[in-house]
């Protein structure tokens, strides 16, 4: 277990309080809710936020950026949205500060300056984006629009947890808008499914695809498409949502086009986002009470090389071998880094890396040296073993590909054998209780019963999976009739 972390098995949430700080990946700052994310946890975003970039753009969408402040009048404008939002919003009320005329060392809000129009700063961005579709769109020809916006939000969270939920936080947000409902809806299953294929690729944690219940849907949205996925402690997390919004905000914000026939029509719109709360999905998937464990695909460091010696002679012979190595691993686009720092001795470097998930670790000793071999440990299973210099980049490489599928693969397992079905509600409690994870159960499709169901258990209806065989039956706690199982679970 690493120095000073709580195990997970003892208090899940305090060892992922710890660890987001001992790995290096963020803090709290001066600002209540918000965090500093960290050079090490801003690399890793910035891989996801890569690789997704370019999935859009070979979808065919283009970046934009919208301002941060929304005028009330324009937020209120989608009254479903508006309420949906509204309790965690932060409002800017001045543009000036002035010197307190009781405490001269303190600033107050000038009253002189107070805004004509309160501004909202954005929990999401649809009202001023819309409001400005209005000047782009009046013809069939100016459709469809793609856009995607990387920004930040805030959104007033009273309990706060790092990368899980702050006050304010990154993600990117895409506003399309299309001619007809079909395209539209074409786009929210597509931008569903590009998520789905990253967290899983990429990320390497297995999710279920759905649809959000009404009630659980985005505030202004006709359908909200999810994927969600499941923790080591058997609570789920909504990775990522794409919404079909319908012509809700178009006619909201009168956004209307020529159609080719000459007809003026609504236009149909779709949003849909990621957001650093993915960071949260990735350490809480794949990590130990040994620190991190990171996918290669993730890794800000895929291999680190660290050298054990005496005297400078040595460093450099083992100097050489490593200028090699690295040079060798770089040319097939892998990352590496050779720690020839003097201030630490290996053990620290080793302890330190291991907390931090890097994949892949070599250690050249003299012995090595002699034999042309190095020793390779893996972060995933704490293996080592003893590999020759002959073909080693080849070997690395496959070996990363390796702990990148073998890391999907246990997180496959432990979500396929969470997946309990249940017929009563007794045995709803029980699973919930003992075993967690998604609890597969009828559902009579009211919203009263969804929020019974929360109010005594405190799991929500996860998704409504698209897979899978859509077998009637009876709902688990009313027993009326049921048109399929739905996906419930306590989640984050």
């Amino acid at each position: 277990m690493a120095k000073g972390l709580t195990k997970r098995s003892e208090d899940y949430s305090k060892w992922y309080n710890e660890l987001v700080v001992k790995a290096d990946l963020a803090e709290n700052s001066a600002v209540r809710g918000c965090m500093v994310i960290k050079p090490y946890g801003y690399a890793i975003w910035e891989k996801m936020q890569a690789e997704l970039d370019k999935k859009f753009k070979e979808t065919g969408h283009q970046n934009a950026y919208f301002p941060l402040f929304v005028p009330k009048s324009l937020f209120e404008a989608e009254e479903k949205n508006a309420e949906g939002f509204a309790k965690e919003c932060a409002v800017v009320t001045h543009y000036r500060l002035k010197t307190d005329p009781n405490d001269a060392s303190k600033l107050i809000a000038d009253p002189e300056a107070k805004l004509e129009e309160e501004l909202i700063v954005r929990p999401t961005s649809e009202a001023i984006i819309w409001n400005t579709y209005k000047g782009w769109i009046q013809s069939y020809r100016d459709l469809p629009i793609l856009v995607n916006q990387w920004a930040n939000v805030v959104r007033w969270e009273m309990r706060t947890r790092l990368f899980l939920r702050t006050a304010e936080f990154l993600w990117q947000e895409g506003h399309t808008a299309h001619a007809t409902k079909a395209e539209a809806v074409a786009e929210t299953a597509q931008m569903n499914e590009i998520y789905a294929n990253f967290v899983q690729d990429f990320m390497a944690i297995p999710v279920v695809q759905g649809r959000k219940t009404e009630s659980e849907r985005f505030a202004g949205a006709d359908d909200t498409f999810c994927i969600e996925a499941l923790m080591q402690d058997g609570k789920a997390l909504q990775a990522g949502t794409s919404h079909f919004l319908g012509q809700n905000f178009a006619k909201a914000f009168d956004v209307k086009f020529t159609s080719k026939e000459g007809k003026q029509d609504h236009v149909w719109a779709t949003s849909w986002g990621v957001s650093t709360r993915l960071m949260g999905a990735l350490i809480m998937t794949h990590s130990d009470d040994q620190g991190l464990v990171l996918p290669p695909n993730l890794a800000p460091i895929q291999v680190v090389i660290v050298p054990i010696y005496k005297g400078e002679e040595q460093l450099a012979q083992i100097s050489e071998v490593a200028s090699a190595i690295v040079q060798d691993l770089r040319s097939r686009n892998i990352t590496v880094k050779f720690d020839n720092r003097d201030t630490l001795r290996p053990g620290a470097k080793f302890a330190q890396y291991e907390l931090q998930g890097v994949p892949l670790r070599i250690a050249i000793g003299p012995k090595d040296l002699a034999n042309g071999q190095v020793e390779l440990a893996r972060r995933d299973n704490l293996t080592k073993t003893t590999v020759s210099n002959e073909n080693l980049s080849e070997h690395i490489a496959g070996l990363l590909n390796e702990i990148q599928e073998s890391l999907y693969s246990k997180a496959l397992e432990y979500r396929d054998t969470h997946i309990t079905e249940v017929d009563t509600f007794d045995e709803f409690k029980e699973v919930l209780e003992t075993k967690g994870g998604f609890i597969s159960a009828h559902w009579d499709g009211t919203a009263e019963t969804e929020e019974k169901i929360k109010q005594l258990t405190k799991a929500t209806i996860r998704c409504i999976p698209f897979e899978g065989a859509k077998i009637p039956g009876k709902c688990v706690f009313t027993g009326e009739a049921s048109a399929e199982r739905v996906l419930f679970a306590k989640a984050y």
